[in-house]
Parts: C-alpha cells; structure tokens; sequence
C-alpha cells in the first residue's frame, strides 16, 4: 500500500488473537451465565485488586456509569468542582446526579486541575473536587487532599487514563474517596466497553455493588434506586485476557513516545508533553502543543494536513466541556475565568500512539510536523 493511502488512526484498540478468546466464549457458552456477577466477572475484580495495588474493583459496563455510580454511592449533591479539559462524559455524570459543575482552570504544564485555583470556588454549596488525570498525568494529590480536608469535602478522581499509572512506586487509584477507570476501546486497557469503581472500604464496594445492580440486595430485598450497569461475562473475558498483555503494551507505547520525543523536540512552536518525576505512565497519549505564532501555522491547519494524508490525529480536548451549550451559561465557564484551558484547548493535538503503530509510520508523522515548519 502505498504509504498516503495508508490509514493511521489516533488509537487502535489492542485484540489479542482471536483463538486466545475463543476458549473464553466456549466457557460462557458451557455455563450459560453470561452477565449478573458471572465466575469470569469476579475473576476479573480479583485480578485487578492484585494487578492495580487497590483494595476493592467494582466493575461496570463503561466509565460514564462508572463515574455516575461513584457520585451516587458518596450522596453527591450541590456543586462539584471539576476541570473544563476533560472529556464530556465527566461533567455529564455530575448533572446527571443534579449536581452542578464548577469549572476551574488547569495547571500549564501538567493539564490538570490547577490546585491553587480551587479554593476560590469553593461556596457554601461546594461538596466535592472531581479532578481528572488528564492523559494519566497524576494530579497534586497532596494540595488538593488538603482542600478536600480542610472544607470537609468528597473526593472522587477521573482516572479514565490512568490505568497502572503509579507516582513514587503507588498507585495512584489509592488517593481520594474513590476513583473511577474506563475501559473503552480507546484506553490502555479494554474491555470493548468498561469500567470501574475503585473503592477502599468493603462497606463502600457493596454499596457500589448495590447501585449497579438496580439496587437488589438479595433475591427479594431492594436497598436503594440503583441503575443497571453490571458488566457482561464476554467484556470480563476480554480484560482477562487484556491483563497478560498489558504491560509489554505499555512498553510498546513508550517506544513510541520515545521516537516521538527523540525526533520533535527541537521543532520550534512545538511543545511536547512530559510526565511528573517519579511517575510510572502508561503512555495512553501523546499530546503535543502548537504555538502558531512561532510554528508558523495553527493547529488546524496541521491537523488537516495529516486528514490530507489519511492521518488521523485528535484535537483532545477541544472544544472545552465549558463551551457547549449545556454548560456554557454557567459563571464558571466563562473564557476570562478559564485562559490556561482555553490557550490548551486552541493548541493541542494529540498524535497517533498505539502498540501495533510502525516505527515508519512514526517517522513519517515526524516529518510531517518538521516539514509543516520549513514550508
């Protein structure tokens, strides 16, 4: 094939052989339990507790659900503040549990919330700080814990791309009240669709438990309004199987995101994203920053030059959620009180990064962006 006409997506999802997953079908098959805390779904909760260093996994069919279920198992009302640069589904699931989002700004560097920019926000209805690991980025823990303790507020943490990420050797699922996974197709790890629920308490497992499962608590005993958002015996077989092949994938993607480095970091205009010292990353993304007044030409442009050449990258995350119309009325979500989100938002451009992609294919996404500059 030529090497224009060639495809390149942003992502690709990892699928192991497809033998590897037929035995896990036919024992689905075998058992006709196929959902409803099947042998396959409790395998997996195990393995991830032991896998991730966390306590207790509480699996559910996505992330969004995910993250709904742990806004509703910690009674979340009133105002949470939260990050515009992120994807909708976060600030979609605070709205969902009439809540209302409060958008504060990020951190330049880091693309997280900026921690020395919450407490100003924070008003008599503030009951909680949902924060996100942006590009599994770790957040301040430390600084925004303190808040969360200092105003007695809930601390629940996106941590949607921080599969396996670790900060000094530890997880960091551990930190806050909860902390929510996705597992779509998208991410480092997938169950074609998933996610989870990481709790620290057994009494708080169960409750989550509980609110995936319509609120059923026995065979005739119904303890709250829950929602169905158990995952299926076919999604758990895949995270199964996703866990022997997880971490030489990671390593894969830091090949990757090393070429990257090693050839774009001379290229004017051009900023490249970098990790916290003492951070394990998984390398779910590579982000970088396009500075049209020192590139020579937007993001835009560039991002249509590789559409041009069937390479596509991903504005992620533009626009901000506080630009939609849903949530742009809010005070929070004005541009004047957002202008690190808003400069992020307008420049960044994430790059093709995925175990299967062609150290070739790297290098001519390279050459793409350094010939974007001479011209």
């Amino acid at each position: 094939m030529n090497k224009k006409n060639k495809y390149i997506t942003v992502t690709k999802p990892f699928l192991p052989e497809l033998k590897e997953f037929i035995p896990y079908l036919e024992s689905i098959w075998d058992k006709k339990w196929v959902t409803n805390n099947g042998q396959l779904h409790q395998r997996l909760e195990y393995e991830l507790e032991d896998f991730l260093g966390v306590k207790y996994v509480s699996l559910c069919t996505n992330g969004t659900l995910a993250l709904m279920l742990a806004l509703k198992a910690l009674d979340i009302t009133g105002e949470v503040i939260t990050t515009p640069f992120s994807f909708i589904a976060t600030s979609h699931a605070i709205v969902w549990n009439n809540a209302t989002p409060v958008f504060c700004d990020i951190d330049e560097k880091t693309f997280n919330i900026d921690p020395d920019k919450i407490e100003k926000l924070i008003t008599d209805k503030t009951t909680t700080i949902m924060p996100v690991h942006v590009y599994g980025n770790p957040c301040d823990n430390e600084k925004i814990q303190a808040i969360a303790r200092r105003y007695d507020l809930a601390l629940i943490y996106d941590a949607a791309h921080a599969f396996q990420v670790k900060k000094d050797k530890q997880s960091i699922l551990t930190w806050g009240d909860i902390s929510v996974l996705s597992f779509h197709a998208t991410k480092v790890f997938n169950t074609f669709e998933g996610g989870a629920v990481i709790c620290h308490t057994q009494e708080m497992k169960q409750k989550v438990d509980d609110l995936k499962n319509f609120g059923i608590h026995g065979e005739t005993e119904v303890v709250t309004t829950g929602i169905n958002a158990k995952m299926n015996e076919v999604q758990a077989a895949m995270g199964l199987l996703q866990l022997k092949y997880i971490d030489s994938n990671i390593i894969k993607r830091k090949i990757i995101a090393d070429l990257y480095i090693e050839n774009l970091k001379s290229v004017p205009g051009l900023s490249l994203f970098s990790y916290l010292p003492g951070v394990d990353a998984n390398y779910s993304y590579f982000p970088v920053l396009i500075d049209e007044n020192v590139y020579g030409k937007s993001r835009d442009f560039l991002y249509e030059v590789f559409k041009e050449q069937n390479i596509f990258t991903r504005r992620y995350f533009y626009p901000l959620i506080s630009q939609f119309p849903m949530y742009s009325h809010l005070a929070s979500a004005r541009p004047d009180n957002l202008p690190i989100a808003e400069r992020i938002a307008s420049q960044i451009l994430c790059l093709p990064i995925y175990p299967e992609l062609l150290p070739d294919d790297t290098s001519r996404i390279c050459s793409i962006i350094k010939d974007g500059f001479r011209k």
